[in-house]
C-alpha cells in the first residue's frame, strides 16, 4: 500500500539513496537532483512514512546586502559622505546633509549621532557641521569595508568571517523582510537524511513494480488526441488517503479582538465616536497645546499630504481661541507659550497620527457632561518596523468628563481596560510627559515573552485644551495602543503577525473573546 501511495517525487528523492545510503540535502540541490522546496515537500512526506529519518542536521549562515545596504555600496555610507564633503570644504547644515544626499531625516540623525559619538564632528552656531580635533571614524571606514566585500561577492558565509566583522554586521543587520539595515542574515538548515529499514525494503521493491518517478498523474486531452497515453505509466491512485480540508468562513484573529473591544466599551456604557483620516495639524496638534516650535512635535512623526497641502479654513471661533491660547493664554489663567501662532501651518493635512484628535473634536462637539466616549482610531506614524513598532497603528482613545472625575478615577479605568481587554496579569504605572495633559502616567504591561512593553499613555487634559473647546469640567484621556494590547490577549510575540497572511494560523488561532 505504501508503495502504491508513493508520489513521482518521494520515488525520485529514494531512488538518490541506490548509492549511498546516508545523503545531505545541501548534496541532493547541488547534484539538481532536486530544488529546495521540492526536497522539502518529498523528504517530509517520506519521513512521515518511516522510509527515511534525519540523522543529523547543521545550519549554515550566509550575509548579503539588503536595498539600503546595496546603496552604501554604491554611494557609501552616510557617514562616510558627510566626512568626504566636509573635507572638501563644504559647509553643511542638517537641512543642507539631507537634501544634497537624498536621505531620510531618521539616517540624517543617525549619522549625525554617530559623527558627534566618535568625536569626529560638532554642530556649531548657525547649526553647521564642522570638524572636531581628536576623532576617531576608523569605525565608519571598517564598515564601508564590509559593505563593499560583502558588495563585491553578493552572498558571503558569515562563519568564514572575523570575529569583528561579524560583531559589525549583526550591529546593522536584519534578519527579515525589507528593512533600514544594511545587511540580512540567512540560515540554511542542511538536513542529513538516511535510509530506514523500510525505506530500503521500498527502495528495492521499486524496479520490480516498475516505478520509475516518471508516472503521470492526468490524463490530458493531448494525450488521447495523440495517442501518446499508450506509451504512458499512470500513477495509481490511493483512495485512503484523506480529502483535502474543507474550511468555514472565519472572521481574523484580529478582527474577531477589535469587536470584542467595542462590545466591552459599549458595555461599560461609553459612546463611540470618530474622526477623519486625514487630520489637519491644528486638530492633530495645536488644540492640543502642542507648540508650534516644540521638540513634543517629533515623536509624532507625520506623513504629510501631498494635495492638497492645506485645508480651507479653520472651525470657528475654535481657531482664534486655540491661537490666542497658544500665543498669551487666553482665558485659560495660563501665560500660553509666548510666540506668534502661524495659522497657514496649522491647516497643513496630514494622516492622522494619534487618535486625541477624535477626542478634541468630541469636546468641541457640545459632549453631554457627564459623559463617557471612546474611538477605535487607525493611525499612522513614520516608524521603523520591529517586533513592537509599525508605521500605522490602533489606539484605542477615550476620554469621561464630569465633575466628580480625578487622576485616582483614570487610574483605576486604566487597571480595568488592561485586564479586561489586553488580559495582562501585571501592570505597572510610570510618570510620563504630554503636552496636553497634567498629570500623565504611562501604562506598562508585562508580555510572557517580551517582558515589559508600554500599552499608552493617559492623563488630566489641561484647561489650556478644554476651555478652548467650550469644556470647564475635568476630563480624564488615555490613547492605548490596541496592537500591542492584541499581542497579549492573542499571546502573538511580533506585532506584524497581527496581519498574518499565513492561513493556518487565521484558520486554528482560538481567541476565546465573548462578546
Amino acid at each position: 500500500m505504501i508503495l502504491e501511495s508513493l508520489h513521482p517525487l518521494e520515488i525520485k528523492l529514494l531512488q538518490s539513496f541506490r548509492d549511498k545510503e546516508v545523503l545531505a540535502s545541501k548534496e541532493i540541490i547541488d547534484k539538481g537532483l532536486m530544488d529546495g522546496s521540492r526536497l522539502d515537500m518529498a523528504s517530509n512526506w517520506l519521513i512521515k512514512k518511516g522510509l527515511i529519518e534525519i540523522s543529523g542536521e547543521d545550519i549554515t549562515s550566509s550575509v548579503s546586502l539588503t536595498e539600503t545596504g546595496k546603496d552604501y555600496y554604491e554611494n557609501n555610507i552616510p557617514e562616510l559622505r558627510i566626512l568626504s564633503a566636509l573635507h572638501e570644504g563644504k559647509s553643511l547644515t542638517v537641512k543642507d546633509i539631507s537634501q544634497t544626499f537624498h536621505l531620510d531625516p531618521l539616517e540624517v540623525s543617525s549619522a549625525l549621532g554617530l559623527l558627534k559619538e566618535s568625536g569626529v564632528t560638532q554642530i556649531v552656531q548657525g547649526g553647521l557641521i564642522e570638524f572636531k580635533s581628536g576623532g576617531d571614524a576608523n569605525r565608519f571606514e571598517s564598515l564601508q569595508d564590509i559593505i563593499r566585500f560583502i558588495g563585491e561577492k553578493g552572498i558571503a558565509d558569515l562563519n568564514l568571517l572575523s570575529n569583528e566583522q561579524r560583531e559589525i554586521i549583526e550591529v546593522h543587520c536584519r534578519k527579515r523582510g525589507k528593512s533600514k539595515g544594511i545587511f540580512r542574515i540567512s540560515e540554511k538548515k542542511n538536513r542529513i537524511f538516511s535510509l530506514t529499514e523500510s525505506g530500503k525494503t521500498i527502495l528495492s521493491a521499486l524496479p520490480e513494480r516498475g516505478e520509475t518517478g516518471k508516472e503521470v498523474s492526468q490524463l490530458t486531452p493531448e494525450m488521447l488526441k495523440e495517442g501518446t497515453w499508450r506509451n504512458i505509466t499512470f500513477r495509481k491512485y490511493n483512495i485512503s488517503l484523506n480529502p483535502p480540508r474543507i474550511s468555514i468562513g472565519k472572521k481574523h484573529p484580529y478582527r474577531e479582538f477589535l469587536d470584542f473591544v467595542k462590545y466591552k466599551f459599549v458595555a461599560m456604557g461609553f459612546e463611540e465616536v470618530r474622526g477623519p483620516l486625514i487630520e489637519n495639524e491644528f486638530w492633530n496638534m495645536d488644540v492640543l497645546y502642542m507648540p508650534q516650535f516644540h521638540p513634543a512635535r517629533d515623536i509624532h512623526d507625520v506623513y504629510l499630504i501631498k494635495e492638497p497641502s492645506h485645508c480651507k479654513e479653520i472651525e470657528k471661533p475654535f481657531g482664534n481661541r486655540v491661537a490666542e491660547t497658544h500665543t498669551n493664554g487666553g482665558n485659560t489663567g495660563s501665560k500660553g507659550w509666548r510666540y506668534p501662532f502661524d495659522l497657514k501651518r496649522a491647516k497643513r493635512l496630514i494622516l492622522r497620527s494619534q487618535g486625541t484628535t477624535i477626542s478634541a473634536r468630541t469636546l468641541a462637539s457640545k459632549p453631554k457632561i457627564p459623559g463617557k466616549y471612546f474611538s477605535i482610531a487607525r493611525c499612522f506614524r513614520y516608524d521603523t518596523v520591529d517586533a513592537t513598532h509599525a508605521p500605522d497603528f490602533y489606539q484605542i482613545e477615550g476620554i469621561v468628563l464630569g465633575e466628580e472625575i480625578n487622576f485616582k478615577t483614570l487610574l483605576g479605568l486604566l487597571r480595568l481596560l488592561g485586564e479586561e481587554i489586553a488580559m495582562v496579569k501585571e501592570f505597572r504605572f510610570l510618570p510620563a510627559y504630554f503636552p496636553f495633559t497634567e498629570p500623565s502616567v504611562e501604562l506598562h504591561g508585562k508580555h510572557p515573552k517580551l517582558g515589559w512593553i508600554e500599552l499608552g499613555g493617559a492623563g488630566i487634559f489641561r484647561p489650556e485644551v478644554t476651555i478652548p473647546l467650550g469644556v470647564k469640567e475635568p476630563v480624564i484621556a488615555w490613547g492605548l495602543g490596541l496592537d500591542r494590547m492584541a499581542m497579549v490577549a492573542l499571546g502573538i510575540n511580533d506585532i506584524r503577525d497581527l496581519f498574518s497572511k499565513d492561513l493556518d494560523f487565521i484558520r486554528t488561532k482560538k481567541t476565546g473573546f465573548k462578546g
